[in-house]
């Protein structure tokens, strides 16, 4: 499915933002545009900054304090998310189905740190987090191929239930979006709570994606990893890359 419109190509490029849509059908209907104009994240400083290209120059590992430290997550637009649950693993397969679980593994994940939230209404449930792959050119690899593998219904990155009355995010429909910054992926699902099918053209479920992907992720904790500093630019990268890919409910555990 290609994304329509100069508009969407010109943003998605700017923020290397891979969407893909998790239906319970194919569609061709356009996604809604990201926001255009997303205020900073004013991030403290620390102690020094790391070389996010490879695991031998960013060696720490993430911890859920660093990277989901409160029971509530803000975005510097106004948004607001609760944090249901958050958790670290060593075993990045638990984070995905398929082949793209064996994808990262073969490719040297070996840890995702990830949450499951509400959004501030109650319609959306999402799961958001990072992988830590070998260096760059590994993510950089599990990134196209994750596309593919959506497109080919091979797998899926795999929401992470919060008890109850969070089961849509593990089932239902999906829309996901994920991005490399050096050696790490950040990535997003988003599902509406009811389990309904999530629309293509939902501004708020791109709106989610963009605060958790671009503003948390990226230019919050990476970004503050990476120099210690503030940042103001998005980084730049292609990214109109998406699949389809339909829900999980009535189906096995790999999704077929």
């Amino acid at each position: 499915m290609l994304i329509g419109g100069a508009a969407v190509l010109v943003l998605l490029a700017l923020c290397g933002l891979a969407v893909a849509t998790l239906l319970q059908n194919q569609t061709d209907t356009p996604p809604a545009t990201l926001p255009s104009n997303q205020p900073v994240v004013e991030q403290s400083a620390t102690a020094e900054g790391r070389d996010l290209k490879s695991r031998d120059t960013d060696q720490l590992a993430l911890t859920v304090k660093e990277v989901f430290p409160g029971r509530s997550l803000a975005v510097s637009n106004g948004g607001s998310y609760r944090v249901l649950k958050a958790e670290a693993s060593s075993n990045c397969a638990v984070a995905a189905t398929g082949e793209i679980a064996d994808l990262l593994t073969r490719l040297g994940c070996n840890q995702v740190v990830r949450a499951t939230l509400r959004s501030a209404d109650g319609d959306y449930l999402l799961t958001a987090g990072l992988f830590n792959l070998t260096d760059e050119a590994s993510a950089q690899r599990a990134r196209d191929r994750i596309r593919q593998m959506l497109d080919e219904r091979q797998g899926r990155l795999q929401g992470m239930t919060a008890g109850d009355d969070t089961e849509a995010v593990a089932e239902a429909a999906a829309r996901v979006g994920w991005q490399v910054r050096g050696h790490y992926i950040a990535y997003c699902l988003v599902t509406q709570a009811d389990g309904e099918r999530i629309s293509s053209t939902d501004a708020k479920t791109r709106e989610i994606l963009y605060d958790m992907i671009e503003v948390h992720l990226n230019r919050g904790v990476l970004e503050r990893r990476a120099n210690g500093g503030v940042t103001t630019q998005p980084t730049a990268g292609p990214s109109d890359d998406t699949a389809s890919q339909a829900g999980t409910r009535g189906k096995n555990s790999s999704g077929n």
